[in-house]
Formats: structure tokens, sequence, C-alpha cells
């Protein structure tokens, strides 16, 4: 299994896994701004988008050159088995560590 994610990393695969085949960078970063209401300049998106495909936990793809991008093209990113893998190791760790926490302290 692949070392561990950091946090930003763990909110980028779960951005991944939430936006589908709609995961582009300016998507990712206004998933991650809207569910956590924690802003992430691009280039801390690219950089960790470019840390997982490195960890082989993403794999990227670009897409076709549209007129409305000036003929440029997307560049689209997928969750990879081995991100799936991680991301639920992760999340289940963190459900064992929040259950039985005592009522001062609820899991939302």
């Amino acid at each position: 299994m692949p070392g561990r994610l950091g946090e930003l990393e763990q909110l980028v695969l779960l951005a991944l896994v939430r936006l589908g085949d709609d995961a582009y960078g300016v998507t990712v970063r206004r998933e991650i701004a809207r569910c956590t209401g924690r802003p992430a300049s691009f280039g801390t998106i690219y950089a960790t988008l470019a840390r997982l495909e490195d960890k082989g936990l993403v794999d990227s793809w670009l897409g076709d050159p549209t007129p409305l991008r000036g003929g440029r093209r997307k560049k689209y990113f997928r969750v990879r088995p081995a991100g799936k893998v991680a991301l639920r190791a992760y999340l289940q760790a963190l459900r064992t560590m929040t259950r039985g926490l005592a009522p001062s302290w609820p899991v939302p």
C-alpha cells in the first residue's frame, strides 16, 4: 500500500471521487473550498495532483481543445484503484478513531 496521505491529498482524492468525470484543477479547487471553507491556490492543487499521480494514486488525461479556452485542453484527473484503497483506509481509520468519543465530542 502507498505511504500515508497528507490532509490535502485526502481532500483532493475525495474531491476527485465527488466530481467524477468533471474533475480538473479548477473544479477540484472549487469543490474543496465549497465543502471545507478552505481556499487553496491553483499551484497547491496542481502540485498535490502531481504528487498523487507520482504515487500512482491518480491518473490524468487531456481533454479536447475548445474554442472557449482558446484552443487549450483541460487536464482531467481520476482516482486509480490504489487511490481508492488508500482513501478507504484513511476513512476507516477516521471512523475507528471517532467511534466511542464522549458525547461532548459529537461527530457529524
